[in-house]
């Protein structure tokens, strides 16, 4: 399957709002009446610079109207604490959940904004003692403080790093908890889980999410789906995508065209086989 270069031509999100959410989502708007998939995530469901993302591919596929509750940058905190969110995916036949990274989450070392989890708000004490050498006032989003705070000190960087991912792993199994639907945990990278917490690297999504991580909270979900782009996706490059001046190198690091559909192709038969239940 061929993608043309499209490049600086920006794609118009359609934004929507739906019924008690504060949240703005991709567009256009589907429709909540009757029944439906809700596909909750982040920039990678969101669909950035790409025209179908796979939540619109799985409804072509399904025959069933697939609700894109995607957010760019989200981590755990929006996505639970969000009411009108969470009501929307109660409501749905089933819930996709694209396993946010770890990064952008509260955690006991750090606070982060509550809709755009990838923006760091304040250092806790805990962390101030752990690093009691830095001015955190220069930082304004959670890669930036971490790539730093790894380079400072790895070793202090691993105790961090343990608090954080203990953390994602409460606040996602309450997040499972409190979602009625079966819900069908999706991993989506350009690379398969990693075996330790040190491979849940801080430069490749879903930051910080271990292999362990995963076991802990999958028997939790009516399944989980390893969706990691191919060879040929990934060479892909931006073929397909949709971007202004001077978003090629953000764009670059997201998945392209192809990679959506072969997320949407794994998708599929597990959410049929749910549906038919």
């Amino acid at each position: 399957m061929a993608y043309q270069r499209m490049g600086r031509s920006p794609l118009d999100y359609l934004p929507v709002r739906y019924a008690g959410s504060r949240l703005v989502f991709r567009g256009p708007r589907r429709s909540l009446a009757g029944a439906y998939v809700a596909c909750l995530g982040g920039t990678e469901t969101y669909g950035s610079f790409v025209e179908r993302p796979w939540p619109a591919l799985l409804e072509a596929d399904l025959g069933m109207v697939c609700v894109n509750l995607g957010l760019p940058n989200a981590g755990p905190d929006v996505l639970a604490c969000d009411p009108g969110l969470v009501q929307t995916a109660q409501r749905a036949r089933a819930v996709v959940l694209q396993l946010p990274g770890a990064m952008n989450l509260g955690n006991p070392f750090y606070r982060v904004h509550p809709r755009r989890n990838d923006r760091f708000v304040a250092a806790e004490p805990a962390l101030r003692t752990l690093y009691p050498e830095v001015d955190f006032t220069e930082f304004h989003f959670t890669r930036h403080l971490t790539r730093r705070l790894a380079a400072i000190s790895p070793a202090r960087f691993a105790r961090l790093r343990a608090g954080v991912q203990e953390a994602w792993v409460s606040r996602m199994s309450r997040l499972l908890r409190d979602l009625a639907p079966p819900v069908v945990l999706l991993w989506q990278a350009s690379h398969p889980p990693g075996g330790g917490a040190d491979n849940a690297a801080i430069g490749t999504d879903p930051a910080f999410v271990s292999r362990a991580m995963l076991d802990v909270v999958a028997p939790r979900a009516a399944a989980t789906v390893l969706a990691v782009a191919s060879e040929v996706a990934q060479a892909q490059g931006t073929r397909g995508m949709r971007f202004p001046p001077m978003q090629e190198d953000v764009a670059t690091a997201l998945p392209g065209p192809l990679a959506h559909r072969e997320v949407a192709d794994a998708l599929h038969p597990v959410l049929a086989r749910l549906l038919k239940d």
